[in-house]
């Protein structure tokens, strides 16, 4: 691995490298158990956050939020925490 072309290659990073990179960038408030609402307006209650490969794309997010409604019922995943405020 000493040709010219694998000096722009990076070591890569590890699912909790990244988990702990995007977790910093993370508002203070959202933590499991926290209530949120998502863009759409719907409210729930954070119950894992964690990695999530979206099955369109196949990208990973090292960091998506899983949210229930309050009371129980379906989960969803919001992807980009920037759509969430504090419940």
């Amino acid at each position: 691995m000493n040709s010219p072309a694998s000096k722009n290659l990076r070591p890569l990073r590890s699912a909790g490298t990244r988990r702990a990179k995007a977790d910093r960038q993370l508002p203070h408030w959202l933590r499991e158990g926290a209530v949120a609402v998502d863009g759409g307006g719907r409210r729930g209650v954070v119950q894992f956050i964690g990695e999530w490969e979206d099955p369109a794309t196949r990208r990973i997010n090292p960091c998506a939020i899983f949210l229930r409604p309050e009371g129980g019922g379906v989960e969803w995943i919001v992807a980009d925490h920037v759509t969430l405020t504090q419940g």
